[in-house]
């Protein structure tokens, strides 16, 4: 996988370089801005996978930055970090469209964790967004055509079986969070909506069935893995 971008725009020269180098050293793409306009300047020119934002900076503050940012693109991941604790600053981050947030002092280390979590989120949504014909055990699943073919067996599936199934693919022998899917698919995790997503497992189950080396199985806790043994 090609290195992450990362635009850090950070106005203290020591915090800057520390954690330039920091990114660096852990195999990203980092680029350290030392203002606002700098960093808006540098956004412009190139693409990046995200942002880390310090709030308090001169000639534009990180606020105003993430504002300009978000002028011209609305998915580009964007981490603040402030010297403020103060609730109000959160919030006003989180509406101008922050991922995160991070009060110094931090460790290097949590930086380095919610970075990699964010990353991780964008690039499966990306991911998500791009794939739309998978093959696994003796399938073929055309998610745009809403088929699932085995052999001369055609099924055609229902919506929310496709949505959810596609779920499952893109998640290949790995754990689809079920609050994730129900979030995605029903729009929010409720009980009424979780007991409907167990009823259309139940569905593909029986739709998997004509090949036996496909399972999809329950992780207690956690939610469903689609395997083929």
């Amino acid at each position: 996988m090609d290195k992450a971008k990362i635009l850090l725009v950070e106005d203290d020269p020591n915090l800057g370089t520390i954690l330039n180098e920091y990114l660096q050293a852990k195999s990203f793409d980092s680029t350290l801005k030392k203002n606002g306009q700098e960093g808006f300047d540098e956004f412009m020119s190139n693409d990046f996978d995200l942002c880390i934002l310090d709030v308090m900076m001169p000639i534009k503050d990180g606020f105003t930055l993430a504002k300009e940012i978000r002028r011209v693109n609305h998915e580009v991941p964007i981490i603040f970090l402030t010297a403020k604790s103060m609730k109000d600053d959160k919030i006003e981050g989180f509406k101008i469209g922050a991922d995160d947030y991070l009060t110094k002092p931090f460790s290097m280390e949590e930086l380095l964790m919610r970075v990699k979590a964010i990353l991780k989120r964008t690039r499966m949504i990306t991911k998500e967004k791009q794939k739309e014909d998978f093959d696994f055990g003796g399938f073929h699943f055309d998610a745009k055509k809403q088929v699932l073919v085995i052999g001369s067996d055609e099924q055609k599936l229902t919506s929310k079986e496709n949505e959810l199934l596609r779920l499952l693919c893109v998640h290949l022998n790995d754990v689809l969070d079920r609050s994730y899917a129900l979030k995605k698919i029903w729009g929010d995790d409720s009980y009424f909506n979780s007991r409907s997503m167990d009823v259309y497992i139940t569905k593909l189950r029986k739709c998997l069935k004509k090949d036996e080396r496909v399972q999809l199985i329950n992780v207690h806790g956690k939610g469903f893995k689609l395997i083929v043994v």
